[in-house]
């Protein structure tokens, strides 16, 4: 009834359902807590009636905004309260003070785009900075890899507006000594805790025992517990010039104090212009380290470590693999070294010192440099390690527990090499990465903490850790925080007494426990409330398609580790997520998806697990784009998981009519354009048309695809003998499609066309279907059937000289990534050899080109100006270069690929009204507002169907088929 009260008091949106608590249970930590509630609060005002009631009925409230963070901070048994929807506006630049005011919720990456206008940039820079926001980097005191050049966030606060539990809205900023003593006499909470600092801080023994007990100063990155040693160094309670800022405390304080709601930082003028990355490679760590001493002299902007174990993670990426193009042989580590500069004789000279010093050292076997940009392709692989790790092989996986440690940077070799000693006595090998350049080497060991012995090996490890960094009066988090993993060891890294004053700070500014409480003080045990049932029977789940090659569907679910990568908006670039990018609702992400599946397929005790309406509902708007299988660093198939639950729920529930007419795609238009004249009437005719929609379930907005008037194959089979060469280079089996055959046939015949101009022998396979349509609607059985017959029928004839190529990338794709799900195991040998041969037609095309088989001379002189945009799935599982290189063949063609992701039409989604929105939504994002601003004459290609669609109802612009731009550019 308390909750119900609260809901409706709210302006913003409140859910207390078991579907929004699923989403909320976990972050990127190796925690999971169902909390009482979330909130989307939309208005100061919303906070602090959050407050109220947190303080009135005990409970405690959780800040959130990306939830990438690794030490449990975002999940707890109260109510989580998500600013990242709402809170998100930059309110004030100040380029003369180079001074940015903003919302908690704003990301990192995207002030930094609105901070170029003005010529400045923000420094500090998280490995999640696409989806990290500013709340979250200010509450764990972020830095990243950029540290020793831009230090960490707390260095750069000028201003946080904030309430305190009581309710109160207050400003810390920095304040004189005179303007401290008027805070002394403020009445209320305000003034209580300015009273409690002065009293804890001028206190000469307390002051000894802080700096006795924590960390060296000159680690940077020490996020120990609150930062009461930092805030001592001012001109209060020293010689410092310092002047007092409550700022200080806050950053790092993980959300236990106080709720921010405003926050003003100083900005950097954007970095030098040019910068290269240096690679030294090494045959161990520990060379790999000797060598940071001889980096950190030339002052680089980043020095970073990955090990083998990270860029081994690399090597099945379907994203990242490709951006290990600058590896030479096998390295168990590298350095990334970057230096910048705005001249590139100074950067060529830098480069010059480093290099020699660094081959003077002798320990390196070789130094390759990669400049921008294409040194931002090696940034990405070290930002996805996180992500990458949930790759590793098997149960075992590398684990967030003490991978925040920070030494200072004399220390680190024997820290490493006593730290390796520790791990051997625990019989682990661990994942070295990150920021070498700080002394902060992120270390993970390799546990299954669904297996007892490994759970308390995680205790044990993280305690051995924790003492060997007391040793070296290192800091345990550097800066990802305490949170819950690391805080039940603060009190022996501090101390007693000095753990005592950050109880006291805690209960001074939050004596009820209003804010995030168990986080830093008082903590729970390390290995409460973990993700996974420890020794659990792992469920067996049956299912049609083979998910073998993860371990099970479950596992392929399991592999998502929550760092948040499915958060990023369509200014970062990509395709993952489309929905997320158009709602910005965390159930819209992969992360919630896979939350959702994991919770149910492990704890339902239905027979059919698939058997959710939450499971439904969350998988609704998950447009089948498959950028999660390129994207996401942990491969999470999000495409292949809904396929899944679509065929088994539809078992239990039934397949509507709406459902098995867009999976019966082939059929109802091989029925259809018998009466094509007659079809296409009722889908134009206003009237009629509504009629029809309404009873498809088709939005009002849409228009329908047409019908031809005669099939491409009744087309070709009338007119093969034109179409008959003598000593064709190639023999090419044209796929005609479900879409091309009935819908595109225009563009079919061009393909034949153009091919046989070019001499290359057509034949038309008799097969009629892909099984896309039924794969995308779960009926998995049927497009298990026609992948049999598919590839039983090609494989014979499919070779190095004739080759399957198809038009949509949808269609012919399919033999590459759901076939091998699909087909029985003693046809995947046949299946391998068949796409070795089989190709996207812009894939063919472009090969042709690089083997010099086709001509320039074949083609118009005409200047051209071409907007492309990609299929998603041209993107995810062959590649958007490939039309880049057909269409910017002819002499004067030129190309610029739109910077978008998926265009949101994703097959049916777009058509079904309950989608429509969302759909074109997500057409807004990049795809619309690019086509808009072309010129009149510019020609816009999209390979994909449903792309040319979507263009065409988004923005009533007619775009093409790579193809029918080649073809027409004939001579």
């Amino acid at each position: 009834m308390q909750l119900e009260k609260l809901k409706n008091a709210l302006e913003g949106e409140f859910h207390t359902d078991k579907f929004m608590q699923t989403i909320y249970a976990t972050d990127a930590s190796v925690y999971r807590e169902i909390p009482l509630a979330v909130a989307f609060p939309k208005t100061k005002d919303d906070l602090r009636k959050l407050i109220h009631f947190a303080l009135q009925n005990k409970t405690t409230l959780i800040p959130r905004t990306a939830g990438t963070s690794l030490a449990g901070q975002c999940v707890g048994d109260g109510i989580i309260v998500d600013v990242s929807k709402h809170f998100t506006e930059t309110l004030n630049i100040n380029k003369a003070e180079k001074t940015v005011t903003v919302q908690p919720g704003v990301i990192r990456d995207v002030l930094n785009i609105e901070l170029k206008k003005y010529g400045l940039f923000f420094g500090p820079e998280t490995s999640t900075a696409n989806r990290a926001m500013m709340g979250g980097m200010v509450g764990n005191n972020s830095s990243g890899s950029n540290s020793i050049k831009y230090g960490v966030t707390r260095d750069y606060i000028v201003e946080i507006e904030a309430f305190l539990s009581d309710g109160s809205l207050v400003i810390f900023r920095e304040i004189s000594i005179d303007e401290f003593q008027e805070k002394l006499k403020l009445k209320g909470l305000e003034g209580e805790i300015y009273r409690h600092i002065y009293k804890t801080l001028s206190n000469l023994d307390n002051q000894i025992e802080i700096e006795k007990q924590f960390p060296k100063k000159s680690i940077h990155r020490r996020n120990t517990g609150y930062a009461l040693d930092l805030l001592m160094d001012c001109d209060l309670f020293d010689k410092s010039t310092e002047k007092f800022n409550f700022c200080k405390l806050l950053a790092g304080s993980e959300g236990t104090l106080a709720f921010m709601t405003k926050i003003t930082l100083k900005c950097f003028d954007v970095p030098p212009k040019y910068s290269v990355l240096v690679c030294p490679h090494f045959n161990t760590i520990n060379d790999a380290l000797l060598s940071v001493k001889t980096a950190m002299k030339h002052e680089p902007f980043a020095c970073e470590l990955m090990d083998k174990t990270i860029l081994d993670c690399t090597k099945d990426n379907l994203e990242y693999k490709k951006y290990r193009f600058f590896l030479e042989q096998d390295p168990q580590a590298i350095l990334m070294i970057e230096l910048k500069s705005d001249s590139k004789e100074e950067l060529e000279n830098q480069i010059k010192l480093l290099t020699k010093d660094l081959e003077l050292d002798n320990i390196s076997y070789t130094i390759p440099k990669v400049y921008a940009p294409e040194s931002s392709k090696v940034w990405q692989l070290r930002k996805a390690g996180l992500g990458l790790l949930a790759n590793l092989p098997g149960a075992k996986k590398a684990v967030a527990v003490i991978e925040d440690t920070a030494v200072a940077l004399e220390d680190l070799p024997n820290y490493i090499k006593e730290f390796t000693a520790l791990m051997d006595s625990f019989n682990q090998s661990c994942v070295y990465y990150a920021h070498a350049g700080a002394g902060e080497i992120h270390l993970r060991p390799i546990l299954d903490l669904k297996k007892r012995e490994d759970v308390d090996y995680f205790k044990e490890i993280a305690f051995g850790v924790a003492t060997l960094v007391k040793k070296y009066k290192g800091s345990l988090s550097g800066e990802h925080g305490d949170g819950r993993v690391r805080a039940s060891f603060l009190e022996f890294m501090v101390g007693n007494s000095n753990y005592q004053l950050l109880k006291e700070i805690k209960t001074v500014w939050d004596k009820h426990n209003v804010f995030n409480a168990g986080k830093i003080i008082e903590a729970k045990a390390i290995d409460k409330d973990l993700r996974y049932e420890i020794d659990r029977t792992e469920p067996v789940i049956e299912t049609l398609l083979d998910f073998s090659e993860t371990g099970g569907i479950l596992n392929l679910a399991e592999k998502c580790n929550g760092s948040g990568d499915c958060r990023k908006l369509a200014v970062s670039g990509g395709t993952m997520c489309p929905s997320y990018m158009a709602t910005k609702d965390e159930k819209d992400t992969t992360r919630a998806r896979a939350n959702m599946l994991r919770e149910f397929l492990t704890t339902s005790n239905q027979k059919n697990k698939f058997n959710h309406p939450e499971i439904k509902e969350i998988l609704d708007l998950c447009l089948s784009c498959k950028g999660c299988k390129f994207e996401c660093p942990s491969n999470v198939d999000m495409a292949a998981l809904k396929a899944e639950f679509l065929y088994q729920y539809q078992k239990e529930n039934g397949i509507s009519f709406r459902t098995r007419l867009f999976a019966e795609t082939q059929k109802n238009n091989a029925l259809g354009s018998k009466f094509s004249p007659i079809v296409n009437f009722l889908f134009r005719a206003p009237i009629l048309s509504s009629i029809s929609k309404s009873i498809l379930g088709v939005a009002q907005e849409r228009t329908l695809p047409k019908l031809a008037n005669q099939t491409l194959k009744n087309w070709f089979k009338k007119n093969q003998s034109t179409y008959s060469l003598q000593n064709p280079i190639k023999t090419v089996y044209l796929f005609a499609d479900e879409f091309t055959n009935y819908n595109d046939v225009g563009i079919g015949k061009k393909a034949i066309k153009l091919l046989t101009k070019l001499n290359y022998q057509i034949k038309i396979p008799n097969i009629n279907d892909s099984g896309r349509t039924y794969i995308s609607k779960g009926l998995l059985d049927v497009a298990q059937k026609i992948a049999i017959k598919n590839v039983a029928q090609l494989s014979p004839v499919i070779c190095n000289n004739s080759v399957l190529v198809g038009i949509e990338p949808s269609a012919i794709l399919s033999f590459r990534d759901e076939y091998k799900r699909l087909v029985p195991k003693e046809m995947l040998l046949d299946l391998s050899k068949l796409n070795t041969n089989s190709f996207l037609i812009d894939e063919f095309l472009a090969q042709e080109i690089k083997e010099g088989n086709i001509s320039k001379t074949s083609f118009t002189q005409e200047a051209k100006d071409i907007k492309l945009h990609g299929h998603c799935h041209q993107k995810t599982l062959s590649k958007v270069s490939a039309s880049e290189t057909l269409l910017s063949f002819p002499e004067n063609y030129s190309v610029e690929t739109i910077k978008s992701g998926c265009c949101g039409m994703a097959g049916s989604f777009g058509y079904e009204k309950e989608h429509y929105k969302t759909s074109m939504q997500v057409g807004e994002l990049v795809l619309f507002p690019s086509i808009r601003k072309a010129k009149n004459d510019d020609i816009i290609a999209a390979p994909g169907t449903s792309c040319r669609h979507q263009i065409k109802d988004g923005t009533g612009r007619d775009a093409k088929h790579s193809l029918e731009v080649l073809f027409e550019a004939l001579v």
